[in-house]
């Protein structure tokens, strides 16, 4: 997870706002702790907080190749294949992070590497020649990606946060954000915000921005096509995959673990995670989640019969993981609930952010 930022506008010289930078990366320093790296001209601010993944020595941003500049947040889980296609096509590499592919990719396809992207993204890349930007976020919006427009100033983030420190965005909620709030429970609206200046670029959807126009463009959209497959076909080409999915983002040159619940979910990633690590020798750790008093509380229903904890020992124990169990306390878990409506940037659904929060932070103590 990493955290980007940058401003586009003509009437305003970036090389004097140092404090609004300041602040608008300051925002973004929970999605990347590990550096920092700005490109500031007259007419643009590019920013990037990173958090190393993949080559943490090298792959720092923005990072220039000809006369483009990116700040990109995701994981591209079909690099080692984007790049030996690159190769082919005369690129040469620098470092082994996916933002060099990304770059390299846009370079050569424009706005159709969007299509060969496998992974979960949020970019942008500025041509200093037309003085451009676009704009780009994966098929299912995992990677978060907001914008305003608004006095002579183009603006782009991670954070809504990290916006509201633009010069001229107001936070304001309209109508339609306190629907956003209120009547849509934890589901949103693709591309809509709870502030009134603040706009999202929806999920498989990319943007231009130049010289105050913007150029939007679906380049993905779930399709549903006939089904012909048996029994037998389907069941391969759902183990595949799901198998390839989940092998493809254990890629890292960072520690990993997995979060088990008992469920099916949880169970059938861990179970695939830690046969893909015991390949290499490696134990994959799993993380689980409970509350003080839970077992004196319990109550077995028709939706929950039994408790989360007979499955979970069940898993780690077959799957052969370093298991461990967060227990949170229930008032830490209500008084979080400020904490994580800051850091998710808008009220969440009951205390389901809280409890990730505080489940996160127990767990990142050990890496």
């Amino acid at each position: 997870m990493c955290g980007i930022a940058g401003m586009l506008g003509s009437d305003i010289d970036f090389r004097n706002e140092k404090e609004m930078i300041w602040k608008i990366s300051n925002t973004l320093k929970m999605r990347g702790p590990d550096t920092r790296g700005e490109y500031i001209t007259r007419s643009v601010a590019l920013i990037h907080r990173r958090l190393s993944i993949i080559d943490p020595a090298n792959g720092k941003q923005p990072m220039r190749f000809g006369k483009y500049i990116i700040v990109y947040n995701g994981e591209i889980y079909n690099t080692n294949e984007l790049r030996q296609e690159l190769r082919f096509h005369g690129y040469i590499f620098d470092t082994t992070c996916d933002t060099e592919v990304v770059l390299k990719s846009y370079h050569l396809w424009q706005e159709h590497c969007a299509e060969k992207l496998n992974g979960i993204f949020a970019f942008a890349i500025y041509n200093i020649d037309t003085e451009e930007v676009f704009l780009c976020r994966d098929r299912i919006g995992v990677k978060p990606l907001f914008y305003s427009n608004k006095n002579g100033i183009f603006a782009f983030a991670s954070r809504t946060d990290s916006l509201l420190e633009v010069k001229g965005v107001e936070p304001v909620c309209d109508e339609d954000g306190l629907n956003e709030i209120f009547m849509l429970g934890p589901a949103k609206t693709p591309g809509k915000t709870v502030y009134r200046d603040i706009e999202e670029v929806k999920p498989g959807e990319y943007l231009y921005y130049h010289k105050g126009k913007i150029t939007k463009k679906t380049y993905w959209s779930l399709k549903a096509d006939e089904f012909t497959d048996n029994q037998s076909q389907a069941c391969d080409k759902v183990h595949y995959l799901v198998t390839d999915a989940i092998k493809r983002q254990l890629v890292s040159d960072v520690p990993v673990c997995t979060f088990l619940s008992g469920g099916l979910d949880s169970s059938i990633i861990s179970k695939i995670a830690s046969d893909y690590m015991k390949e290499s020798g490696r134990k994959l750790c799993t993380y689980s989640v409970d509350y003080d008093d839970n077992d004196k509380y319990f109550e077995a229903s028709l939706f929950q019969p039994n408790k989360d904890s007979d499955y979970i020992d069940l898993i780690a124990d077959h799957i052969g993981s370093q298991h461990r169990n967060v227990v949170l306390n229930n008032t830490a878990v209500a008084d979080a609930l400020v904490e994580s409506t800051f850091a998710r940037g808008c009220p969440g659904f009951t205390d389901i952010d809280s409890s990730l929060l505080l489940f996160c932070k127990e767990i990142v103590k050990n890496f």
